[in-house]
This record gives structure tokens, sequence and C-alpha cells, in this order.
């Protein structure tokens, strides 16, 4: 019964890291653009040599 005094805060706290990292992702702008890197492996650029 003592681990969950534990367990619980080192849950709660690990949530809230990652809600943390989300949202300073969504600040910096990582999910503007979910479809260009997609389309563009798609492209063939042929560079001539």
């Amino acid at each position: 019964m003592t681990i969950l005094a534990v367990l619980i805060p080192v849950a709660l706290f690990m949530g809230l890291c990652g809600l943390a990292a989300f949202f300073w992702a969504m600040k910096r702008g990582q999910f503007e653009d979910l479809d260009g890197a997609a389309n563009r492996i798609l492209l063939d650029d042929e560079e001539d040599l």
C-alpha cells in the first residue's frame, strides 16, 4: 500500500512532463506541416550529374 504513495506522484509527474513536452512542441511549430514530409518523399528529384 505504501508503494502507491510513491507510484501515484511519479505517474502524475511523468504525465505532466509529457503534457508540457506536447505543448512545447506545439508552441515551436512541430505540428504545422504534417503533409510536407510525406509528400516530399514521393517527389522524384532528378539532378543532372
